[in-house]
């Protein structure tokens, strides 16, 4: 691929906005400034430095994110501030974009990527992708609210029951639930249905992919692949 290629393909902005980039010795791989914007570049494992930051090639973009609270999936948000907004120029410029949505004020792991096939095989409820979350309830939770959860709950917009694929108590009120579907505000309208209350919620894991103890809110990080989240024979 030429070098221009290569920049543009990462989000760096147009092909004449990538030459120009390359023409100023902004570019080296392995430490050798690459002035060519018609150089010829082996992307395999490439790892390629812009105005002093290293991007590794990726001809897909998967990345995590530590959601905050105060955030909205959408890219046109309506109310709060857009996940968007804490990723870099390059991967917004991609069109990279939130596997699934977390609520504003719901904290944990997002996945987000530029492949429209990956976010089907991600997101569709055929595909039993398992999405983990800890959830804070307002009262106590009782035995039967758990067991309730398991055995399937019927949420107003749909008339057979839902249930948690796991469900336990991690404390008086505290539930760690696990599901494999993905409607809209799903752990919050299933406790209520119980009778209880989330109080606030995070997503631990999805997939075989759980949330990095040390990524903290507001970091990203890259994935190597759909198998770090399908696991191993799973990409």
């Amino acid at each position: 691929m030429r070098l221009r290629d290569v920049l543009f393909s990462q989000g760096f902005g147009t092909r004449r906005h990538c030459d120009a980039l390359i023409l100023s010795g902004e570019v080296r791989i392995a430490g050798q400034v690459c002035d060519d914007p018609g150089e010829a570049v082996d992307t395999q494992g490439l790892v390629f430095n812009l105005e002093g930051q290293d991007w590794p090639f990726h001809a897909k973009a998967l990345v995590m994110l530590h959601k905050p609270a105060g955030y909205e999936c959408s890219q046109k948000p309506s109310a709060w501030p857009s996940v968007m907004t804490l990723l870099p120029g390059p991967l917004r410029t991609r069109g990279v974009q939130a596997v699934g949505r977390l609520d504003q004020d719901t904290t944990g792991l997002l996945l987000l990527t530029d492949d429209g096939a990956l976010i089907h095989r991600l997101t569709s409820p055929k595909k039993h992708v398992p999405k983990v979350y800890e959830a804070l309830t307002a009262d106590p939770v009782t035995p039967g609210q758990v067991a309730q959860l398991l055995g399937g709950v019927v949420l107003h917009d749909d008339p057979r029951p839902v249930r948690a694929a796991a469900c336990e108590a991690t404390g008086e009120r505290s539930l760690r639930l696990t599901l494999t579907e993905g409607k809209y505000h799903q752990v919050k309208r299933m406790v209520a249905a119980t009778g209880n209350h989330v109080a606030h919620l995070h997503r631990s894991q999805f997939g075989a992919l759980p949330l990095p103890a040390d990524l903290a809110p507001g970091q990203w990080r890259w994935l190597a692949g759909p198998q770090d989240i399908l696991g191993p024979g799973g990409g």
